[in-house]
Parts: C-alpha cells; structure tokens; sequence
C-alpha cells in the first residue's frame, strides 16, 4: 500500500488570463510535514486553496490517499480527508470556542469533542465559554487548527499559521503540530515565511517563487542562507 497522502501533479491555475501556478507537482507521505516557503504573492495561498478547491484548477491533478480529488467541490475533498486551516484563521468571532470546534463536527454522531484537543490546546479548555472573537491571534489561530483536526483529516494544510502571532505562541503551535503528527500519522502541509518555524515542524522544505517550486531539500540539508535568499526582498 502506497505510503503517499497528498499527490499534486503538474498543478496550473489561473486568475482570468493571469497564470498563478505553473505545473506544480509534489508529493507528501502519511506521518510527514512539508513546508512551502515564499514571500508575499509568490503562489503559497492560490497552491492552498486549489487543494482545498476553493479555486479551479486549469490542468493538472490532486490526489488524496489514492483519490483523485481535483474535480470535487470543497466539502467533498474535506469528507475524503483533506482539512484547510487559511491564513486569517476564518473563526467564527461570535460563536464561543466550544461553537467553533463543534462546527468541525457535522458528520460526527455525537458532536463531542475529542478529550485529545484540550490536551494538544490547553488554553482553548480554559476559554471554551469565551467568544473566539475575544480570543488573542494566537488563541485564535489555535482554535482553527483544534477545529480543523477534529474532522479527522489525512492531511491538514496550514496557510501561513505564525502571521501576526507572538514568539511564545508560535513555540506552542510548532510543538502542537508536532504532536499531531506523532499521536494521528497525518500529513502536515503547511505555507510559510519563518524560517525557524518550518525548520522546527517539516522533514522537507519547498520554496515558491513566481508559482513555480524552485527549490526543495530535506531539514537535515537544509542551507538556511540560501533559503533566506529566497524570502529575501
């Protein structure tokens, strides 16, 4: 049985005539993070959100744990495992903590959350009753993450997770992902512009630029220097 979780093949999408990904191929195993690095506008959010089929894709093919994916509508690649956490966390600001996470839990029978969340995310137990749009961003950004985990998913994408978000906080996110990754066996997909956080949570690291995949090495190889080249303006 292939160990391969997220299969992206020769991936074009445009906006109107303007291509914003040209021929993104990659693959990611179960049990693994990848980080995709590059700075503003380079293709990082278009890559997420043609995975998670929020934009069409003009050619190209996207498979999750074997399935084709890349013709079904959003809800339909989350049922066949695919969570998207998108940059700007997207809580829903009125509903309590409790609300949000349990919104992750359409299909489940009984809308209980997972003792395991709390435990990843000790701070959301302690605010369940509080309204996520009273929460700080990275209490937030803990909050989509708790809420995209409990549908399950094979792989979970992360759109830029340490945007706005205090050194502390992004030290408890890396630990937390690390976690996951240990306790479920998922893929880790995650877009980002601080070096040190994908040297702490991925085992390979891709930079876009120009929405091409210009560059990929595994950690324990990495050249930081030449990486930052990249995210360099």
């Amino acid at each position: 049985m292939s160990n391969v979780r997220l299969k992206v093949q020769d991936l074009f999408v445009a906006y109107g005539q303007s291509q914003a990904l040209h021929g993104v191929s990659f693959e990611a195993n179960a049990n693994e993070t990848v980080a995709i690095m590059g700075r503003n506008g380079m293709g990082k959010t278009t890559l997420f959100k043609a995975l998670m089929g929020v934009l069409p894709t003009k050619s190209g093919r996207i498979e999750v744990a074997g399935q084709d994916v890349t013709k079904d509508e959003s809800f339909r690649r989350v049922a066949k495992g695919i969570a998207y956490v998108p940059q700007g966390r997207m809580i829903f600001p009125t509903l309590t903590v409790e609300e949000n996470i349990q919104t992750g839990l359409e299909n489940s029978k009984t809308r209980r959350i997972p003792e395991e969340i709390y435990a990843l995310f000790p701070v959301l137990f302690d605010m369940r009753r509080r309204k996520g749009g009273n929460l700080s961003g990275g209490q937030q950004q803990q909050l989509a993450i708790a809420r995209a985990l409990v549908t399950e998913p094979k792989v979970l994408l992360l759109d830029e997770p340490t945007e706005g978000i205090q050194p502390s906080i992004i030290k408890d996110i890396a630990k937390a992902l690390n976690e996951i990754r240990k306790m479920k066996g998922i893929t880790i997909i995650v877009s980002e512009q601080v070096l040190s956080f994908a040297m702490e949570v991925a085992d390979r690291l891709f930079v876009i630029e120009g929405g091409r995949l210009v560059h990929e090495t595994a950690r324990d190889k990495t050249d930081e220097a030449h990486i930052k080249a990249y995210l360099s303006v």
